[in-house]
């Protein structure tokens, strides 16, 4: 059986957002998770950045329009935060556009919003989804 894909890095980032998730619980605005999310990640010095923005590809040409991701983790993890009653098909079905967009290798949504356990979805972009080769993330946001 394979490996799972950044398996010990998405223990570490779920772990945060737990930790966050434990001490706030739901209720709060997203914006509130993003900020207590970035104060763990830096305690527990997981390599982030927050609010990126990235840019979508189509047929190989850079579109204007850009995606800003609430977080990349470890340089190659998409992270969208959520504070809702419960995840729904809709967030999957858009976390898994922007892999596709910008070629990023996995994703994972995290959900604040549910009472009791926090929620939260992996999606590894495999092979059938995955659009041309990755490139590197300061090419996406712009910086080559």
């Amino acid at each position: 059986m394979d490996e799972l894909l950044f398996k010990h890095e998405v223990f570490q980032t779920i772990g945060a957002a737990t930790e966050v998730h434990r001490e706030l619980g739901p209720g709060f605005l997203e914006a509130v998770y993003q900020e207590a999310l970035e104060r763990e990640l830096t305690d527990r010095k997981i390599p982030y950045q927050s609010q990126v923005p990235l840019r979508v590809r189509y047929k190989g040409c850079y579109l204007k329009k850009h995606y800003v991701a609430d977080f990349v983790v470890f340089g190659q993890c998409l992270l969208e935060i959520k504070a809702m009653d419960r995840l729904t098909d809709r967030e999957t079905s858009q976390l898994l556009n922007y892999l596709r967009a910008t070629s990023l290798p996995l994703g994972l949504i995290v959900n604040f919003g549910s009472e009791g356990k926090l929620e939260w979805k992996r999606l590894a972009m495999t092979h059938s989804l995955r659009g041309p080769s990755p490139l590197p993330l300061a090419a996406l946001r712009g910086e080559e």
